[in-house]
């Protein structure tokens, strides 16, 4: 019950405080960190959650120290994020996808498929605008460019781009 009151908190008036450089933006960021602590399953000591970010109940996300969740964003339960991520705005991050294989019934009828969490390992930098689909892992060191969508596993020191998006670079040189 007590977590439900918060996430009602969260969404009646922390979600709608302005993003920096407004007034008010400091205490935006400072309400939306503590109510955050108690939804989400468990939060580094220092993280951001930007102005608007939807997360349904949250009560399966878990946000690393030093982490950030860009304005406007949503983010589907069963998502693990680690410590230093960096994600611009509007990254949508899902975890569980409709089902679709039967074609004799309307695929609104066929429920869901089970969800499969996601994983954004740590020092990762996730571009405005990037969609990332169910069960996949961003390895540490990565960086997805902007407008990219994620269909699959991306290697840790990789730069990925595109849709689909594909691995571009190496960061070690290699």
């Amino acid at each position: 019950m007590k977590t439900k009151i918060i996430t009602a908190i969260y969404y009646l008036f922390a979600y709608h405080l302005p993003p920096p450089p407004f007034p008010l933006s400091i205490i935006g960021h400072t309400l939306r960190r503590v109510l955050c602590r108690y939804i989400f399953k468990e939060t580094g000591s220092n993280f951001l959650v930007g102005t608007k970010v939807n997360f349904g109940s949250g009560s399966n996300i878990r946000i690393g120290e030093g982490s950030n969740i860009g304005a406007y964003s949503w983010i589907s339960n069963d998502v693990e994020i680690g410590d230093n991520v960096m994600m611009g705005p509007e990254v949508i991050i899902l975890s569980d996808n409709h089902s679709h294989d039967r074609i004799d019934i309307p695929m609104t009828e066929q429920g869901q498929e089970e969800r499969r969490p996601v994983k954004i390992e740590d020092d990762v930098w996730v571009g405005a605008r990037v969609i990332i689909l169910p069960g996949v892992v961003i390895g540490a060191h990565s960086i997805v460019g902007a407008g990219a969508v994620v269909t699959k596993s991306i290697p840790e020191y990789s730069v990925a781009v595109g849709n689909p998006a594909r691995v571009v670079k190496d960061r070690r040189g290699d």
